[in-house]
């Protein structure tokens, strides 16, 4: 079956969580929906996997959509993409899978909004695509699902290098690539002072550890100056960032109305969740729990808020003291989308000049460079659910492709393989640690 062979190969949503693709091809829907729209600002990566890869990834597709019973696929792609689109069209055998094409706009990849333009169905609160009967799939995801069906392991990754460095592009590195050596495949840093925002500047992570690795869900690292606007805010703590919220926060409700939860008529009002910075000694409960259907997609903090606020991180901690105290909210009002939706977008050219990156906009060519670092760190926890445990010991001689950390039967989770051959040199609970 494909889902035992997605399983062995570790294969999972390359594009955000992780989450196990062994379990989704279990399913049994009506849509298989392909994800390339790629909305975080500078990435690339996607555009250029479509447009290198196209028969790869609509076979991987074919063979998702056997295997869950859909009646019919849906490529969701941007408009702006025409060389992937052209790329994709010339690869396409199958008269099941149609193209949805779509604007410019973030979170266009959010599975909440690609499934409604997809197929015009909204996804209950708190639910998942399955709920509507639909799959959806990172086009990079179902590449790894053409590769499984050959019996070939997830053992790199195709991201982008971007940013503040000299040559930007995107090309194929092993699971396990310290950043470091990613960088100087770039032509290393324009700056000498930098951090790193690792899948995103939206809803990815920012490090200033070159040590740090490559995952399956790496979708690539931008490199910005230290001393630039989004570093400066990112780098405060929470309590700073709620000390200036409690202070200024003015209860605008611009990060409500830009919303795109919201505007899809899910109850989320950031608003009423800054609320909570205030009182907080009592009502947290009460104004936490607009956060809870909150995406983090990032737009009121980097986009909507006129006063550089925080409302996406209040909404974050608002979530996690609602589980911490086993509260749980049940939206109560049907799901319909608000009237001024569509005249609400955000256009990523317009959110590249409020985050100040627009001098950083350009492609990443897809480069067959030969990725080959000296050591790789291959992490046992790089998806949804419960961690590898390593199966391999300090010394042994491993093969690019071998498992070297498992997931027990029956839990939910991936197996992770060598992305390089070689010694290795150190095993813990969290890493092995390989030399070429």
């Amino acid at each position: 079956m494909l889902s035992e062979k997605l399983r062995e190969c570790g294969v999972v949503g390359a594009g955000g969580a992780g989450f196990p693709t062994y379990v989704k091809a279990q399913s049994q829907v009506e849509y298989l929906i392909a994800n390339g729209a790629e909305c975080e600002p500078l990435i690339h990566k996607d555009a250029e996997i479509m447009k290198h890869f196209p028969a790869e990834i609509l076979a991987g597709m074919t063979t998702m959509m056997e295997a869950v019973g859909a009646k019919s696929g849906k490529f969701g792609v941007k408009t702006k993409n025409a060389e992937s689109i052209d790329a994709l069209k010339l690869s396409l055998k199958s008269d099941r899978i149609e193209f949805v094409l779509l604007e410019d706009f973030y979170p266009s990849g959010d599975e909440y909004e690609l499934v409604y333009a997809a197929t015009g169905r909204l996804i209950p609160p708190a639910g998942i695509p399955l709920n509507v009967g639909c799959v959806v799939n990172n086009v990079e995801t179902l590449y790894n699902v053409h590769l499984a069906e050959q019996g070939r392991p997830v053992t790199q990754k195709f991201l982008s290098v971007c940013g503040a460095v000299k040559e930007a592009k995107s090309f194929w590195a092993p699971i396990g690539t310290p950043f470091r050596d990613l960088l100087a495949l770039a032509g290393g840093a324009t700056t000498t002072d930098f951090g790193i925002f690792v899948s995103g500047i939206m809803m990815g992570t920012l490090t200033f550890d070159l040590d740090d690795v490559v995952t399956k869900t790496t979708a690539g690292l931008i490199v910005l100056p230290r001393d630039h606007y989004l570093m400066t805010r990112r780098t405060r703590s929470q309590q700073e960032m709620n000390h200036i919220g409690k202070s200024a926060c003015d209860q605008c409700s611009y990060c409500t109305e830009l919303c795109p939860r919201y505007l899809m008529g899910y109850e989320v009002v950031p608003h009423k969740v800054m609320r909570s910075l205030g009182f907080t000694m009592t009502g947290g409960e009460i104004w936490n729990q607009w956060s809870e259907l909150c995406c983090g997609c990032g737009i009121c903090t980097l986009y909507a808020c006129p006063e550089d606020l925080y409302p996406k991180e209040a909404c974050d901690q608002g979530k996690h003291d609602r589980r911490a105290a086993g509260l749980k909210f049940a939206q109560q009002k049907p799901v319909e989308l608000h009237p001024m939706k569509e005249y609400r977008r955000v256009p990523l050219s317009q959110l590249r000049r409020r985050l100040q990156i627009e001098e950083y906009e350009k492609v990443a060519p897809f480069a067959r460079v030969e990725c080959q670092p000296a050591v790789t760190r291959v992490k046992m926890s790089q998806h949804s659910g419960q961690a590898a445990r390593p199966v391999v010991r300090e010394g042994e001689k491993v093969q690019a492709g071998q498992v070297v950390g498992r997931v027990e039967d029956l839990k939910l989770g991936a197996h992770v393989h060598a992305g390089i051959s070689g010694k290795v040199r150190t095993v813990t609970p969290e890493m092995v640690e390989i030399v070429a």
